[in-house]
């Protein structure tokens, strides 16, 4: 080969290995993730970028009620989670630490429609919304609850804090879950369930001791969108109360020397001569801690009402209920012989017009009375009115579903 020809060649392989080798390094040069200017194919930085998946539990139409609110993210994160009812309520949660998730704090409530709208951001920094709505079932059956104490009232330091469903309670544990007491001083205190007098499911709270006069306590029931279980239906609403707790007076009623003393503040106030239930038989009293349930004033008081046939049907004054059974403190004039030297009535404590009237006065609901004798009908029990106090602090605690 001639020296001009070989010349030629080596210049012409040289392009070709040139050429080759840019064929080679400008794709990889443009798919880089440093790259800054365009590829070859004209896509603008980020448009690789994968929009985020967002999936919202339950969907649908009348789906279950009791259950929370869930939402999930992949391919991204969620930055905010809004979720409201058909009145424009707004269901709270949080988003986890890890933005893939969002649950909210409240379970779902009967026949009610959510809208959702979930805000997400991509790996690749792209913002978006995406929305979802569903609606809940309606509630075939509905739970209610008849509570003490009333909001804004000043109350004994006995006074427990009392629900009554109108329907069973199956899931106790679920209910008193939603059950939220606060109180001005971190009261120590535990819930009990027992079947009230009246045969219907009920939960009281009381402290391990007196209330401290002066403290504020405040009852959140969280129940809407709870499930009372089998037979019991639905909760559609939440309850609360706020109250106070007024100064501590205690009423000592001891049937063995039929006294009756007011004792507040540890001091005592005024010893009333009273008499109580007749010994031997259905119209004793009631011993242990009854607390003062409600001052109803003037009325008509019939013994047929608590079993005990005709024995007497007439109009009392003063007259203040300490047990659902019928035992009250109360104005009993015809009974004067008998205040102060013996027990003579169909089972309430009896005293003259003028105590009566004075002492009806200075009590409240809510005052313990700590009654005692040998003859009696036994230990008021914790459903018939509030007897709570008579169960041992450790058997009480025992009586909550959470324990």
């Amino acid at each position: 080969m001639s020296r001009s020809r070989a010349v030629i060649h080596a210049r012409v392989r040289a392009a070709v290995v040139a050429g080759a080798a840019a064929a080679v390094l400008t794709p990889l040069a443009a798919c880089s993730s440093g790259s800054q200017g365009s590829s070859d194919t004209g896509r603008s930085p980020g448009s690789d970028d994968r929009p985020v998946t967002v999936t919202v539990t339950p969907r649908g139409e009348k789906v279950p009620a009791g259950e929370p609110v869930k939402v999930t993210a992949s391919g991204g994160r969620l930055t905010s989670v809004t979720v409201t009812d058909g009145e424009g309520h707004r269901l709270a949660g949080k988003v986890a630490a890890d933005g893939r998730s969002w649950v909210s704090d409240r379970k779902l409530v009967p026949g009610a429609a959510y809208s959702v709208t979930a805000a997400t951001r991509s790996a690749g920094g792209t913002a978006k919304s995406t929305r979802a709505a569903f609606t809940t079932a309606e509630a075939g059956k509905v739970n209610k609850v008849d509570w003490r104490p009333g909001t804004a009232s000043t109350v004994g330091v006995a006074q427990p804090i009392s629900l009554v469903f109108d329907n069973p309670v199956r899931n106790r544990a679920e209910v008193e879950k939603q059950l939220r007491i606060t109180t001005s001083n971190d009261t120590e205190g535990s819930w009990g369930w027992m079947r009230d007098w009246s045969g219907r499911d009920r939960v009281d709270w009381r402290p391990k001791e007196y209330w401290k006069p002066g403290t504020k306590v405040t009852l959140n029931a969280r129940l809407n969108g709870t499930d009372s279980g089998a037979a019991g239906g639905w909760f559609v609403r939440d309850y609360t109360t706020t109250f106070t707790i007024g100064a501590r007076q205690v009423v000592e009623v001891d049937l063995d020397d039929h006294r009756l003393t007011l004792v507040r503040d540890g001091e005592t106030v005024r010893r009333i001569p009273v008499s109580g239930g007749t010994p031997g038989g259905d119209k004793r009293s009631w011993r242990g801690t009854a607390v003062l349930m409600a001052k109803e004033g003037t009325i008509n008081m019939n013994s047929e009402t608590v079993g005990l046939a005709d024995a007497y049907d007439k109009m009392v004054d003063h007259s203040m209920r300490l047990t659902w059974s019928g035992m009250y403190a109360h104005a009993a004039p015809w009974n004067a012989r008998y205040f102060g030297n013996s027990n003579h009535s169909s089972g309430c404590i009896g005293m003259s017009d003028a105590n009566a009237s004075w002492f009806y006065d200075q009590v409240r609901p809510g005052d313990p009375f700590e009654i005692k004798g040998k003859d009696t009908k036994g230990v008021v029990a914790p459903g018939n009115g509030f007897g709570a106090w008579n169960v041992p602090w450790s058997e009480w605690q025992g009586m909550s579903a959470l324990r």
